[in-house]
């Protein structure tokens, strides 16, 4: 199962499981033409492990395993569904450590990150075996009178899940839980940044029990041709995606000559809006959590700070204090408050972004220069004085750069706050309620933040507007993502 380990790892592999094969009908193997794909470490660049490379043959063998294992799952009650997912919510919690520095190595994110992760993660678990449990479906008389409407909820089938590399952990559990709570059966492709997380939380299912065939993971260099075959399987039914808006428009052009169903969640180009009114204190401490977890790396994060003039100064001092205090280092460090970006392309984008910046007006009030030596690092950075057509303002970061602009009117900042394609999340800070829900109601995303710089939830609906993406995640709005409703008319 395992070939080789980085020495790194030795801590992990003490408690946890972490397969480097293809899972396809309950059993690890190698790709089909026996390739492997290096699993780095972008602190050091390290080869943390090899897994297996899929190929198209892999892709068909994992959906035939899928629709063989899909009357059996659906028929299975959902109370014994919900026992299975509350099992691996346990088992998530017994090996959190390990799962916690897994996600520190492949991913780079600092520890305090990771674990925050594993805890959110393994919470999809338990939120969705609950709602296995309580989804019920409804009975009415027609309006005519002639007969009785019964409405009932059934697992769509064979789900195609594909996860980014940012959270390894939570963007699978995110997908997985609802589908099976579901009682659909899935194909998980994780990227190949970071496949181990996956193929670990892959393995505690299997240990809580899950039959096989149920839950299949497929790794590959080869995404298009992969993906492409078993989308376009006629038992595939859905496509849950989690990515760049580029990506998700591609799929869904695939997924539309099949008539899937698909859940996108796509890019995002956040604001964060600081009002006049608002506590600075608490709009900074704010900006640190939606702007610095995960380095900046989140669909979620805060893209753009728009500040209102009398409190701009003081807002800029604040962020500046706080993000030169962030201890930047490897993940896996204790000491790390912000860890490396997942690879060097990452750094020259963001790096490409803020030279940019500079180069139209900006300026760097700290950080802006790309370091030299090992690692994929790039330091925590704020800019002020931002033009409008600065490209940093008008797409996705991805990195830990803040970039500030001083806004008087609220008029003209909604307008500025709308003018992007994405509509995924949006922050507010105001000590006016009734000012806040008003500006929130003409702000174009589906979650916002107001007053917290954190929105993420099991519990809570997950999703944007525009072109950030279809459909939601969490909540039992994301557990009817994987279910077809079903009316019968019928009489007595």
């Amino acid at each position: 199962m395992t070939l080789t380990m980085h020495e790194s790892l030795r801590p992990v592999l003490e408690r946890l499981d972490v397969p480097t094969d293809l899972l396809v009908g309950g059993t690890w193997r190698g790709g089909e033409d026996g390739g492997r794909i290096d699993v780095r470490d972008p602190s050091s660049g390290a080869v943390l492990a090899s897994v297996a490379d899929a190929g198209v043959g892999d892709a068909e063998a994992a959906v035939d395993a899928a629709a063989a294992a899909a009357a059996g799952w659906a028929a299975t009650a959902p109370r014994e569904r919900a026992e299975l997912l509350r099992r691996v919510f346990t088992l998530m919690h017994e090996r959190s450590e390990e799962l916690a520095l897994l996600i520190s190595l492949e991913n780079g994110k600092s520890l305090a990150d990771a674990r925050s992760e594993v805890t959110y993660a393994a919470e999809f678990f338990r939120w969705y075996g609950e709602e296995a449990v309580r989804l019920r479906g409804q009975v009415g008389l027609s309006p005519s009178g002639a007969n009785r409407l019964l409405v009932t909820h059934q697992p769509v089938g064979v789900s195609v899940l594909i996860t980014p590399w940012n959270f390894p952990a939570a963007m699978a559990t995110r997908k997985i839980a609802p589908a099976l709570a579901a009682g659909c059966t899935a194909i998980l492709k994780p990227a190949t940044e970071t496949p181990l997380t996956a193929l670990a939380v892959a393995a505690l299912l299997h240990e809580a029990g899950l039959p096989a065939g149920v839950l299949n993971v497929i790794t590959t260099r080869r995404p298009g041709p992969v993906v492409g075959t078993m989308l376009t399987d006629p038992r595939t039914r859905m496509l849950s995606f989690t990515g760049s808006t580029e990506i998700g428009r591609g799929l869904l052009r695939t997924a539309a000559d099949q008539v899937l169903k698909t859940g996108m969640e796509l890019g995002g180009n956040a604001p964060f809006v600081v009002l006049d009114d608002a506590d600075v204190d608490a709009a900074v401490e704010g900006a640190m959590v939606a702007k610095m977890r995960n380095g900046g790396q989140a669909c979620t994060a805060a893209n753009r700070f728009f500040v209102q003039g009398t409190v701009h100064d003081a807002f800029v001092d604040g962020l500046v204090a706080r993000m030169r205090e962030v201890r930047v280092g490897p993940g896996s460090d204790e000491r790390t408050q912000c860890g490396p970006l997942i690879n060097a392309e990452a750094v020259r984008k963001v790096d490409e972004l803020v030279q940019d910046a500079l180069a139209r007006g900006a300026r760097a009030v700290l950080g802006g220069e790309r370091p030299a030596g090992e690692g994929c690092f790039y330091p925590p950075t704020v800019l002020v004085d931002v033009p409008p057509d600065a490209r940093v303002l008008h797409e996705e970061i991805f990195g830990p750069v803040a970039p500030v602009v001083r806004f008087d009117r609220e008029e003209e900042m909604l307008t500025q706050v709308n003018d992007t394609e994405y509509g995924l999340v949006s922050y507010l800070y105001t000590r006016d309620l009734g000012r806040g829900l008003r500006l929130a109601e003409g702000i174009e995303s589906g979650m916002l933040g107001l007053n917290r710089g954190l929105v993420s939830d099991p519990a809570a609906p997950f999703g944007g507007a525009k072109q950030s993406g279809l459909g939601r995640e969490g909540s039992t709005e994301g557990l009817l993502e994987f279910m077809e409703t079903q009316y019968i008319a019928t009489s007595w």
